[in-house]
């Protein structure tokens, strides 16, 4: 028997939504590589053989199992006026059972800001999350001076949850991160605090 590979794609109105594939070599390790000062600051310190094809070509493969397997969707934003790469968004750690949560993380080349692609991606794949996935939570934690981060997850819908320490090795370092979360029934009011 063969199996079948899901096949996701996410449309919205400026971008498609879907998985990487190996043909994306170039665009994505171009606009990580262009992005690195922009980003490094708020990933974990990249391997050496991080911009490699060996290394993009384990993340396709990476990919394709966790769709199959269920526990991530992790997607390319790509902007459907002239299919440029844009950055990506990872639904991971995908819980079932009485959870049924998961965690988002994202990014976006440093010419790509300040445009509102991620707010559309993010809430894309809110969307996808709860009428597709039947999740019930999204988590997202970022640094609390990354401002840009914070107030794009509030833009998308998402709460303050509070503080989770050494939450993360940032720049080689374990950091604190702020933490936040947008539930399917979401009750709660607009929270200021953090």
């Amino acid at each position: 028997m063969i199996a079948r590979r899901k096949k996701v794609r996410i449309e919205t109105e400026r971008l498609s939504l879907r998985l990487p594939v190996h043909s994306d070599f170039r665009a994505w390790s171009w606009l990580r590589d262009s992005s690195a000062e922009f980003l490094q600051p708020w990933e974990p310190v990249w391997a050496g053989d991080h911009l490699t094809r060996k290394s993009f070509t384990n993340r396709v493969y990476w990919a394709q199992r966790s769709v199959a397997q269920g526990t991530a969707l992790p997607l390319f934003l790509i902007r459907r006026s002239d299919d440029t790469l844009l950055g990506a968004i990872t639904l991971d750690n995908i819980r079932r059972g009485p959870a049924q949560a998961g965690t988002l993380g994202y990014w976006i080349g440093q010419g790509h800001t300040r445009q509102g692609y991620m707010l559309e991606a993010i809430q894309a794949i809110g969307h996808y999350a709860f009428r597709e996935l039947d999740l019930s939570r999204l988590e997202a934690a970022c640094l609390p001076e990354n401002i840009a981060s914070r107030g794009v997850l509030e833009k998308a819908g998402f709460k303050y949850e509070g503080v989770a320490q050494s939450y993360l090795q940032i720049g080689g370092r374990w950091r604190n991160h702020v933490l936040y979360a947008m539930l399917r029934a979401d009750r709660r009011g607009r929270t200021d605090a953090g």
